[in-house]
This record gives structure tokens, sequence and C-alpha cells, in this order.
């Protein structure tokens, strides 16, 4: 061992600087991995800016029109019995994406692009989360794969830049199981609460993590058997009481009712229940407004059409809930059955749009109006040109609107018309228009190239509870960024539609050249994370996943497993219960990527290992 010259003792390894090198590399790998996830969720907002507008309209609404009576009203008028926001139908959704909402138009001016961009930090910050959790249980090199995954998910870029609460909401939930990582290592009574007040601020962006607290609670307990399990599971609930009980103390005051958060559990009970019963045995509605037709019927009570909560929400609740778990009670193996079901298909990663590998146009859409087409295209000359895919397809024109008539045929996603073989240049920002009214089931409108590349693509489908001949007539625009000049077509598709045969009338399109395209620059990360984003399915992702989740237990790595399958448990038992969408259930994904960043990590050592000693016993047969 060398000598220290000034006195001869031994010299000591500086644990500090290597303590302090390590704590620098993992910085530097957290702003990777920010940066990453951050670009990723700007490019998807860049693609997408134009049309996000168009997902979830209603609920987008709601929360639009709380956080306007909000700015108007103050803080005063959310604790109010006679103001505006104390009507029923505020309480869809629990207040505190509306309060966001209201609080980034006051700093910012009424923009939906400023809460967006708070959305893609606050989901870029969730990636980095992610390493964090991963590098407490396991190595790093799994955190960074876990991160790296989470960073590129198309899942999570896409939710990120909805107006919707969904992506928001997982990041209080990541921090909790931080918190019960760490304390894990190093128990502190304050870890625990700030783990169950994080669970309850994930309760006031969305309800559905209203019981995570005590899976967090009974992961404290099996993690710490002794006494101070206990104390430290009772402190993650008054964590969460702290954040939940001042908005159900404020439900009493403003609807003179106990309202823990919001309304809309019987709702989706229901719906979930008729989303298995193909059937309809139970004779279930599965949407809103099917459920506010029926009760409005079967109470005779006209007024309860066309809203879930006003009147008498929260007795209308409490009579869903009761049919709901009646039906259950006299079904319990077949809800088992949904309820298995339900919770497998939480482990399949949903199909979301990919970043886009070429710029989507710059110029606005809207001013189309006050342009001239380049090229108009009447019903007439589309019949003329039109070909179709399948024998079964049915296309005329009609002679007194004239407009095309297309009746498909009854497979799902099947191409039933393409027309048209127009020029376009390249690099140069274009629009279609085609007015399309759909009178039954759903249809994709998309623009391809020869090769069959789609540049756009939207889905029409039906109003509900609107006759055939009372369905609007939907002006849809498709834009294009060509890459080469070169000929584009318009094909008509076949949706998944229910019922099968859509029927679609389609008006003149028209062409519109809208000026020389921008941003041309992002063709070159957009190839990159394209390509990556490809690999997101779940025959790639859940394999390893699995493999990672063998390991950790061949290995007993049980305080591990708890911590990686806490999240994931919950949704399995309480959100399978109900009614549920892929970005109800965002949650569970970081974690099925944190299982397949260990089993990649896990594998690849191995391999390194192996190799080396291969390398090491060839090095020796030559010596």
């Amino acid at each position: 061992m060398p000598r220290d010259k000034s006195n001869g003792a031994a010299a000591e390894p500086d644990f500090s600087v290597t303590l302090s090198q390590s704590f620098r590399a993992r910085v530097v790998l957290l702003v990777i991995i920010f940066l990453a996830a951050f670009g990723v969720r700007v490019l998807s907002w860049h693609d997408t800016r134009l049309e996000v507008g168009k997902v979830q309209t209603a609920v987008t609404g709601d929360y639009q029109r709380v956080a306007q009576m909000l700015r108007q009203g103050g803080i005063s008028s959310f604790l109010s019995s006679s103001s505006p926001l104390s009507d029923l139908n505020t309480l869809g959704h629990p207040p505190g994406y509306s309060i966001l909402m209201a609080l980034v138009d006051a700093a910012f001016g009424e923009s939906n692009t400023a809460v967006q961009f708070v959305q893609i930090i606050c989901d870029a910050l969730a990636a980095v989360m992610i390493f964090l959790i991963v590098a407490e249980i396991s190595s790093v090199s799994a955190a960074l794969i876990a991160g790296m995954l989470a960073a590129f998910s198309p899942q999570f870029a896409w939710n990120s830049v909805l107006l919707l609460p969904d992506s928001l909401a997982v990041l209080p939930i990541l921090l909790a199981v931080y918190c019960l990582a760490r304390a894990a290592r190093n128990p502190r009574l304050v870890s625990f609460i700030i783990a169950g007040a994080l669970a309850g601020v994930s309760c006031w962006l969305r309800a559905n993590a209203m019981l995570f607290t005590f899976f967090l609670a009974a992961a404290t307990l099996i993690l710490f058997r002794s006494k101070r399990g206990s104390r430290y599971a009772l402190a993650v609930i008054c964590g969460t009481l702290l954040m939940v009980l001042p908005l159900t103390i404020r439900n009493a005051i403003v609807f003179h009712r106990f309202i823990p958060l919001s309304l809309g559990a019987g709702q989706t009970l229901l719906e979930g229940i008729a989303d298995y019963d193909t059937a309809g045995q139970f004779n279930i509605p599965k949407t809103d407004m099917g459920i506010m037709k029926q009760e409005a019927e079967e109470f005779h009570r006209p007024d309860y059409y066309g809203t879930l909560f006003n009147p008498d929400g929260v007795e209308r609740e409490r009579w869903r809930l009761a049919r709901g778990f009646a039906v259950v009670r006299s079904h319990p193996f077949w809800f088992s059955g949904v309820m298995v079901r339900r919770a497998a298909s939480m482990l399949r990663l949903e199909r979301s749009r990919l970043v886009s590998s070429e710029p989507p146009v710059s110029h606005p859409l809207e001013p189309t109006d006050n342009l001239q087409p380049i090229r108009t295209i009447p019903p007439a000359e589309l019949f003329a040109w039109g070909i179709s895919k399948s024998s079964q397809t049915k296309v005329s024109l009609e002679l007194l609107t004239q407009r095309l008539s297309l009746v498909g045929d009854d497979s799902k996603y099947g191409e039933q018309l393409s027309f048209g073989a127009l020029s376009v240049k390249r690099n140069t920002d274009y629009v279609f228009t085609v007015p399309i009214k759909i009178e039954l089931g759903r249809m994709k409108i998309s623009v391809t190239d020869s090769g069959g590349k789609a540049y756009a693509s939207t889905i029409v489908e039906t109003l509900e509870n609107t006759p055939s001949t009372q369905q609007p007539v939907n002006l849809v625009h498709l834009s294009v960024v060509a890459s080469s000049d070169e000929r584009v077509r318009i094909v008509l598709s076949n949706e998944a539609s229910t019922p099968p045969n859509p029927v679609v009338k389609v008006g003149a399109v028209k062409l519109f050249e809208l000026g020389p395209a921008r941003f041309l620059w992002t063709r070159y990360p957009r190839f990159l994370v394209n390509g990556v984003q490809r690999l997101f399915l779940t025959a790639v992702v859940l394999p390893p996943a699995i493999v990672g989740l063998i390991l950790f237990s061949v290995t007993r790595r049980y305080t591990a497993l708890v911590i990686l399958l806490v999240v994931p448990a919950y949704y399995f038992c309480v959100q399978s219960i109900v009614h549920t969408e892929y970005r109800y259930v965002l949650a569970v994904d970081y974690f099925l990527f944190a299982l397949a960043a260990i089993a990649i990590s896990s594998i690849g050592n191995l391999s390194a290992k192996a190799l080396s000693l291969s390398l090491w016993e060839r090095a020796g047969e030559r010596a």
C-alpha cells in the first residue's frame, strides 16, 4: 500500500471523492433522461398541437369550465354554497386539474400551450423518478434503461400533451413510491407521512388513486414487520388524510353531502360491467348518455337526461353503486373473471401515436376559407377516380346531393376506397379539406404516398343517440408536408366499426398550398425517436418484464418486489372493478418498464462477463 510521505502512515482511499464522483455521475444521468423525455414530448406536442383539442372534448370542456369559474370567483367561490361551483355537475372530477389550469392561465394568460408545457415538464420529471426508484433497489444501469424507456415511451409522450390530468396524476404516485424506497433503507416517520400526502395530491388530480394509500400502508407493514411497521403504516394513511380531508370538508360545506373527492364511481362501475356484458343480460348502458337516458326513463324524470349529477347527483350515484354491487353479488364468479381480464389488459401497452418522422405543418389551418384551393375534386370526379380494394364495398354517386356514397365491407381495418394522384412539392405545407358525413359506424380517412405511407389520418364516427339522417357533416383537415416531389392519394378504410359496414358520404375535396415548411431540421431527431418508439409494443416489453419479475423472485429480492409491485397491485385489484381506459393506468407502465429494464441490464451484465471471460481465456491460451 502506498505510504504518505509526511508521516509514513498508510494513505487511506478518499471515499468523499468517490461519493462526489458518483453523485455527479447520477446528476448527469438525471439531466440526460430529463432532456430526452422533454425533447420527445415537445416533438409529440409539435405533431399534435392542432389536434389535441379534438380528444375528449367534453371532458376537457368540463375542466376548462370549472377553471374559468375559479378565475372569475376566486377561492371564495370555491368555498361558497351559492356560487356556480356549487353545481353538482362540477363534481364529475376532482378540482385539482381545474385549479392548475386557473393558476397557469393567471400566470401566462389563457393558453392551452402553457398548460401542456407544465404537463410536459412534469411528465419528463416522472421519467427521472422511475430512474431514482430503480436506482434505489437495483443497479444504475437498470435505472438508466428504465428512465430512457419512460423518456421515449410514445404512451407517455402522447398523454402528456392531452388537456387531461392523467399523466400529471402519475408523478405524485411515483414520488410516493420513491419515498417508500428511500424509507426502506433509512426509515423515518416524516418519509411515510410525505408518501401518504403525495398519494393524496394524486387524488386531487384524479380520483383513481383514492384507495392507493391503503396499499401503500400494506406495503409498509410488509417491509417493516416490527411494531414500527404499524406506526409507519398509520403515518402513510394520516399523510393522505391531511391532503384529502380539506376537499372532503369543502364538499360537505358546499354540497351538504359526504363526498370524499368527487362523484362518478357508480357511473364507472356500471359502465365497467357493461363493457364485458356482451349479451346485454344486465340491461346496463355502456355510455354516459345511455345511463342518463335510462335513468330519465326509469325514474320518469326527463330532467335527468343530459346531465350525470344534477339534479339528485348523490342519490343517483348511490343508486348506480347499489345496482352495480347487486350484479357483483349475484354473479361473483363472472365478475371475478371480468376483473382478471381487465387487469390483464393493463399489461398491454396502448397503441399510441408515434412521433412523426416528418415535421408537421407549421402554418395555421383555419384561414383556408380565405385561400383559393390549388385543386378541387368534385364528387363526380371522386367517383370516377375511386379504386375499391374490396368487392363488397359499394360506391355510388348521389345525384340529388352531389355526394359520393360509400358502404364499407365487414372487415375490421380493410381499405375501402382510394382516389386521386395529386402532385405535391417537396418541403411545402399542404392541407386537404374533406367534407364527410358518417351515417353509420366508424371510418378512417388518410392521405398516403404512392407506397402507402400515411402522411395524415383522422377517424370519423357517428354521434351517439343521433339518427343517421341528422349526423353532422364534418370538415376534416388533413395536413401534409411532403418529403419529396411526389403524388399523394386519399384513402378511406374501416376502423373497427361497430356495427360493421360503415356508411359515409363525401363532398368535394379541396387541396390548399399553405407555404414553405419550417422546422425541417427536426427530421433528424424525429427519425431517431420514431425508430425507437416503434419498439414499444407489448410483445417486445412484456417478456423482459416477466423475466425481471422472475429474477427478483428467484434471488429473493422481496423488498424490491414490494416497492415495484405496490402500484400495479393496486390498479389490478381496485381499478379492475370499474370501467378502465389506458390513460387511467399509465402508472402501471412505469413499473412494467422498470422490470423490463432490470432484466435487460442483468442479461447485458451476464453477456459482458461471459464475453470478458472468453477473451481472458483466449489471451491465456495465446500466452
